[in-house]
């Protein structure tokens, strides 16, 4: 899933709970190892308790890492696919073998090992994924994504052109978190950084619509001033990078483009807590998918530079009353939508495919909303979304393993599990589990959970 689809709930909280016990069965000897070392861990006395074992292991993530030599300037690439059962290299047909999509996920990651242990080698892949995420940025300031073979650069695909779309919001961000990172550290580096994503920012406002009108979808009044108009999706990491480079640079000229966003993405919003959608924020158009609904964490990592309280509240909305609804129903894939005679109607609802992309954008805004309302029932609310990966999905398995690192494609049916591991996958759910890790009440939570499932 590397070109990521060119097409295209302050608020009474409704707690989160399983109805019924799943009875999943552990697939694999190394996970009821794993699974039998927390239980180990967890029952120790109080006295001498010692810390949970991560659950973070790079090792496929690694494998799919390649340190590359382009015109003189060693670089770092992702490996797009990885199929079961060796899981070797696979490229995607008619694009190619690596894509910024995925190297800037990748990147993002490596600097969150890295703030974390202060490895060199974290830093290293790190910066030789940035250094290719420069290397396809176009003259015209967006990025290209995919390169062949032979590292030459795919212009011509479709998830590949130079265009103000997934993959330059994501190129985007990811050089901007390692710049914000090392603004007090490292002058020139970051100076280097600041010029190619100022040509970005030169772009995007000379593209800036100039009108806040709404257009009439499906009964919806919907904003156009979004990514391809009602883009909410993209909207999210395009604020996610300005917030970054707003804070780099003190640019004033972005925040009204920032606000102007976030209002747009209000707009998208759907639903109460008493009405379904229960306070969704639509994707695009009249549809919300799964995958990379980023909105309300967008929302939550804007709100300290807007301080806005309507942002916050439609964020806060959207996560105790959507995502309440989402995971009593065991997860969707996507819906669409209609409005008629002042009820909205469902059109079309799919629950599958299910993969890890749907979890990261959903445990990170649960994670965000906790240490802003200090609240910490939104700790637990993640822990319990990231169960996903643990079994507490339709198919009933586990889906990431902690000893390898891998985690499958996707759940494609209640009967069928895609068991390749590609790029996405791998880093959506090393992404999720990370911050998970990085909050002791949510992995407290969720290594709880796996030692209930080992007991089965």
């Amino acid at each position: 899933m590397s070109g990521d689809h060119f097409c295209r709930l302050s608020v009474i909280y409704l707690p989160i709970k399983i109805k019924q016990e799943m009875n999943i069965p552990v697939i694999k000897t190394c996970s009821i190892v794993f699974a039998a070392s927390l239980f180990m861990i967890m029952n120790c006395s109080k006295k001498s308790e010692q810390p949970l074992p991560s659950l973070i292991t790079t090792a496929h993530l690694d494998h799919l890492y390649e340190q590359v030599t382009i015109q003189d300037t060693e670089m770092g690439i992702i490996h797009i696919y990885s199929n079961y059962p060796d899981y070797q290299w696979v490229d995607a047909s008619g694009e190619g073998i690596a894509c910024v999509d995925d190297v800037a996920r990748a990147a993002i990651f490596y600097l969150e090992l890295y703030k974390q242990t202060n490895k060199p080698e974290y830093e290293l892949k790190m910066k030789n994924m940035i250094k290719f995420l420069k290397y396809m940025q176009a003259d015209n300031g967006w990025f290209y994504n995919f390169i062949e073979k032979d590292y030459s650069i795919n212009r011509t695909h479709k998830n590949s052109t130079a265009l103000p779309t997934w993959w330059t919001w994501r190129a985007l961000w990811a050089i901007s978190e390692v710049a914000l990172f090392f603004k007090d550290k490292d002058y020139s580096y970051v100076q280097s950084l600041q010029t190619c994503m100022a040509k970005s920012v030169q772009s995007l406002l000379n593209q800036k619509p100039n009108s806040m009108n709404l257009k009439r979808n499906s009964g919806f009044d919907l904003p156009t001033w979004l990514p391809y108009e009602t883009g909410a999706d993209q909207a999210a990491i395009l604020i996610l990078f300005l917030v970054n480079y707003y804070q780099i640079t003190k640019d004033q000229s972005l925040l009204l483009y920032l606000k102007d966003l976030c209002n747009g993405i209000l707009k998208m919003q759907q639903g109460d807590v008493q009405n379904f959608p229960y306070s969704v924020f639509l994707s695009w158009e009249n549809n919300w998918h799964g995958w990379g609904n980023m909105q309300s964490y967008a929302l939550l990592y804007a709100y300290p530079v807007l301080q806005d309280q309507n942002v916050l509240s439609a964020a806060l909305a959207e996560i105790d009353h959507f995502y309440t609804y989402l995971y009593q129903q065991n997860f969707l894939a996507d819906f669409s939508i209609q409005r008629e005679n002042g009820k909205i109607i469902i059109l079309t609802s799919h629950a599958f495919p299910q993969i890890a992309y749907i979890l990261t954008p959903m445990v990170w805004a649960c994670l965000q909303a906790g240490q802003i309302s200090r609240n910490t029932r939104y700790d637990i609310q993640a822990a319990e979304l990231a169960r996903w990966f643990f079994g507490a999905n339709p198919g009933k398995k586990q889906m990431y393993d902690p000893h390898t690192g891998r985690c499958c494609d996707g759940i494609e049916s209640i009967e069928k599990i895609n068991e390749n591991s590609g790029a996405e996958s791998t880093i959506e759910a090393l992404l999720t589990l990370n911050r998970i890790e990085q909050n002791p009440i949510a992995r407290k939570h969720l290594a709880e959970y796996i030692n209930t499932v080992s007991e089965h």
